[in-house]
């Protein structure tokens, strides 16, 4: 297994190790979970790739109670928000520059 540069983190849905600047940070404010994407935000903090299959699967383990230690379900509209924000962005290409 390859050395990932950087600090790596498991995504809660997948649980796939990936190098932290791959994967979207929540933290929970009351019952919602608001994306971090700074890392700025207090608390703990849950990471999930920003991909919307891992958000499912992280919603159905129910793993995002579970990685905040927190109990009762969670609203993840502002996730799933996030997460296809970033999914409907074109990748940049690096030949236009």
């Amino acid at each position: 297994m390859a050395r990932l540069p950087g600090p790596v983190r498991t995504c809660v849905g997948c649980r796939e190790r990936s190098a932290r600047a791959a994967l979207l940070r929540v933290v929970a404010v009351g019952d919602r979970l608001v994306p971090d994407p700074g890392g700025r935000l207090p608390g703990r903090g849950a990471s999930v790739h920003p991909d919307p299959r891992c958000v499912d699967l992280a919603e159905k383990r129910r793993a995002f109670p579970r990685a905040l230690r927190l109990a009762g379900p969670l609203d993840l509209s502002l996730v799933r928000e996030s997460v296809q924000s970033v999914r409907e962005v074109p990748p940049q290409r690096a030949d236009l520059r």
